[in-house]
């Protein structure tokens, strides 16, 4: 399991405004980058090696 103390979320770049409905990611954290639902602080959370959040991001970015 990855060690979130620290992690410093901020709302996705890609999330609109849509009634709060966001998603947040963490990517000041080493080599890992945390992505979570913004209206459950304490629920799960999704983490990627830097380098597949890379990838993803430059996957999506088309579309």
């Amino acid at each position: 399991m990855t060690d979130l103390t620290g992690a410093v979320w901020r709302k996705s770049t890609r999330s609109g405004d849509n009634g709060g409905d966001c998603v947040e990611v963490a990517t000041n954290l080493p080599g890992v980058v945390a992505v979570r639902d913004s209206k459950d602080h304490s629920g799960p959370v999704l983490t990627f090696s830097s380098e597949d959040w890379s990838a993803f991001i430059t996957a999506t970015k088309g579309s």
